[in-house]
């Protein structure tokens, strides 16, 4: 169950993507779901393979989690997008890539960043 509040955060943060992409090009962003469902899958997906990788980092937060997540997330939800009969377009390609990854990685990043500065802080308190 330690892998589920990673799993929930990165899905909400699909959902987020595919929702702001068709804002973007005046589509209904209500129908984000249709954009979204491909990288849905493959993010469960990424999160399996990341949890059965031998020398797997063991955290699901973690930034090396983040890239297994995040490579298995774009690649797999392109190519369900084309095998389903949508489109995978260069340009989308490229910005799925750069928007997943900040978004896939960028809250592992302020994690680590927070649990190493507030670490020190809470060390002295344990040690009496």
């Amino acid at each position: 169950m330690r892998y589920l509040p990673a799993l929930i955060v990165d899905a909400v943060l699909v959902l987020v993507f595919a929702a702001i992409g068709r804002a973007s090009h005046n589509e209904d962003p209500l129908g984000f779901v249709l954009t979204a469902w491909p990288f849905l899958i493959a993010l469960v997906l990424g999160h399996a393979i990341a949890a059965l990788v031998p020398a797997r980092p063991r955290r699901p937060w973690s930034l090396g989690w983040g890239v297994i997540v995040w490579v298995v997330t774009v690649a797999g939800g392109m190519l369900l997008r084309i095998a389903t009969g949508d489109t995978a377009e260069t340009p989308f390609i490229i910005v799925a890539t750069l928007v997943l990854g900040a978004f896939l990685l960028g809250w592992r990043l302020i994690t680590m960043l927070v649990r190493r500065f507030r670490a020190p802080a809470e060390a002295p308190a344990t040690e009496s």
